[in-house]
């Protein structure tokens, strides 16, 4: 599996693998930590049900940044995605985020070449290269295109693999596979540029650790599953 994972990412990132791996399938939840600069400030946990041919990944984030009891940065953001077959048929979100609320909505098309996104930032079309952007799949780590789990906007993105590393994290030291994400279009604002690093686990698919740096360090760690 490691081999066949690696060497899909490094050859090329844009021939997209359709389907959800067993490992990340067969899950019941995976729950995250978030930090900033080193201190814990909520949480980013996902819930696995299945049933015939469907697939729920529901999510649900919570952190929020104080800096002298002021409240500088909140989020609260419920999520769902269904899967029919391993592949996205819908997705929906609402996120509110300090005062602003933010949504998706999105499904596929009838005739299943191209998703429809209604999003508090995008309405329109996206083609079925897309992933949603949420931590629990690797398959953003194979795509060029990704979609905002809160706004709906498309971004277009490269992936690198930096190499191995170990990690210590879950109580233990891993062998991991490192990548970045960044965004494609450097010309655009800083706020909204993809700028990521990834750990991720090579024998479960799971990603490990995302780290990025915007008002302070922060980090998406994990810290259990099942």
């Amino acid at each position: 599996m490691k081999k066949i994972f690696i060497t899909v990412i490094i050859s090329t990132v844009s021939i997209f693998k359709t389907c959800i791996s067993k490992e990340l399938i067969n899950l019941q939840f995976i729950e995250m930590q978030v930090l900033r600069n080193g201190e814990v400030i909520g949480f980013s946990n996902y819930k696995f049900s299945k049933k015939n041919d469907f697939l729920k990944v529901e999510n649900n984030t919570k952190f929020k940044v104080d800096i002298l009891g002021v409240n500088l940065f909140k989020i609260d953001s419920l999520g769902t995605e269904i899967y029919k077959n391993n592949k996205l048929v819908s997705f929906e979100s609402e996120t509110f985020q300090n005062k602003k609320i933010k949504y998706v909505k999105l499904k596929l098309s009838d005739d299943e070449t191209k998703y429809l996104i209604d999003g508090s930032s995008y309405k329109g079309n996206a083609t079925l290269d897309n992933v949603i952007g949420n931590w629990w799949n690797y398959q953003i780590l194979q795509t060029d295109t990704q979609i905002s789990p809160l706004s709906g906007s498309v971004k277009k993105q490269k992936v690198k693999y930096i190499g191995d590393e170990v990690l210590e994290i879950l109580g233990r030291k891993i062998n991991t596979n490192k990548f970045s994400i960044k965004s494609k279009n450097q010309n655009i604002a800083e706020d909204k540029k993809l700028d990521f690093l990834i750990w991720i686990d090579p024998t479960t698919n799971i990603i490990l650790k995302i780290k990025y740096e915007r008002m302070g360090s922060w980090e998406y760690k994990l810290k259990n599953y099942n």
